[in-house]
């Protein structure tokens, strides 16, 4: 994390350094002998404060006034199924109580009975293979720490929000959640820069900037699109006469086509549905995994 964003004290000590270390040294070990629990840590819920939760209200309902009419309903369905609700930072896994008295479940309670998915709290950023390799499991590494207000339209590295509210409600659709499985695999064990260079680009015009055709008219699933009031608005109308250049999927093409990350994208590509993404993922992935001799499948 950032030294110069003001977080709330939500992570810290040993634990966290042995995670954050374990996580770096995962670069250098072959596949099969990266244990992904030795990232994780705990998600301290008591520790989060009346700001922190007034910040995800806030955040919450601001992307929720436009989200019903801007997103997927695949996104939407997840949404209610995992139980995400304004009115408190949510709790990944277990049981906590209110101020009240009243318990409430974690989101990986619902999420975990539906598609086998859970979100599981790390100590930061996870270098690539690590996260690949949480991926690969059905296990979302999950940035705990929630952004501070007074960095609530931006911030340049994920939080509680962006993973969570952004990311985590598509892991409860069957299809999306094997995509996102096998899409871990191929990355995994990925044998040349070019696989990884190529897969890079895939999840990033799909998980993170992804459009779909749903109700005969474009909506918004990826990411970096359900989190951003501006660039979901630029994705889906264009802006001052200008539009973004939106192209079918296609996989290949993905794979071939550059990305730039310090402004709204320039281009961006439509599912016609998730299974095109996870049919076109498992057809991919046998390619990788074969070139790779990987002992997986998918």
């Amino acid at each position: 994390m950032r030294s110069d964003i003001n977080y709330n004290n939500i992570i810290d000590g040993e634990e966290h350094v042995r995670a954050q270390a374990a996580a770096d040294a995962a670069a250098d070990l072959p596949a099969e002998r990266i244990d992904p629990h030795t990232f994780y840590v705990t998600q301290h819920w008591d520790r989060y404060n009346a700001e922190n939760h007034e910040t995800w209200k806030l955040l919450y309902e601001k992307r929720w006034s436009v989200l019903e009419r801007q997103a997927s309903n695949v996104f939407l369905a997840g949404l209610r199924a995992i139980n995400l609700v304004p009115d408190r930072v949510p709790l990944l896994y277990g049981e906590a109580k209110r101020e009240d008295g009243t318990a409430f479940k974690g989101i990986n309670e619902y999420l975990r009975p539906l598609t086998g998915w859970q979100s599981n709290a790390v100590p930061g950023y996870l270098p690539a293979k690590a996260f690949f390799a949480c991926l690969a499991r059905r296990e979302f590494p999950t940035t705990i720490t929630i952004r501070p207000k007074d960095r609530m339209d931006y911030l340049p590295e994920p939080d509680i929000f962006h993973d969570v509210f952004g990311h985590v409600p598509l892991h409860a659709d069957p299809v999306f959640a094997e995509f996102l499985q096998t899409y871990g695999k191929a990355a995994l064990h990925a044998g040349t820069k070019e696989h990884v260079e190529r897969l890079g680009r895939l999840f990033w015009f799909t998980v993170e900037f992804g459009l779909i055709h749903e109700d005969g008219r474009l909506k918004l699933y990826g990411s970096g699109l359900i989190s951003s009031h501006g660039e979901a608005k630029w994705a889906l109308e264009g802006e001052n006469g200008k539009q973004p250049e939106r192209r079918p999927f296609d996989l290949e093409r993905v794979c071939e086509t550059s990305f730039e990350i310090d402004h709204y994208q320039p281009i961006y590509y439509v599912l016609e549905s998730f299974e095109q993404l996870r049919d076109a993922m498992n057809t991919y992935a046998h390619r990788v995994l074969d070139e790779s001799n990987a002992p997986v499948t998918v």
